[in-house]
């Protein structure tokens, strides 16, 4: 991993199609960039900004998401993933393009 970029430079929230307030890109991003990581305090509670990440040993661990990267919505297909708590580029990513990850085959839109 590199050095957590500022998200504010790289991203701003604005209303989203895909569901309420989304997280778009401010400049072009290419494919493999390392986009920042996703903060906040853990948590064994689900709510509407936690991201469970498993562990190499097989553990879930929670964060309630408190910065930028709450904002983030789902898409079929997305142009970044989480890699644990660190967000990749998985494509190219336009300015004003919407962030979007896959949030597991469970997830069921409404």
């Amino acid at each position: 991993m590199g050095k957590s970029p500022d998200l504010e430079i790289l991203f701003y929230v604005a209303d989203s199609g895909i569901h309420g307030k989304g997280l778009f890109a401010r400049c072009a991003i290419a494919a493999g960039t390392y986009l920042g990581e996703y903060d906040g305090p853990e948590t064994d509670e689900n709510g509407m900004h936690v991201l469970w990440a498993e562990t190499e040993e097989g553990d879930w661990i929670g964060r309630d998401g408190q910065n930028l990267l709450r904002y983030i919505n789902h898409s079929e297909a997305p142009c970044a993933e989480f890699e644990g708590f660190e967000l990749y580029a998985v494509a190219a990513i336009e300015p004003d393009q919407e962030i979007t990850i896959h949030y597991g085959d469970e997830f069921e839109p409404d």
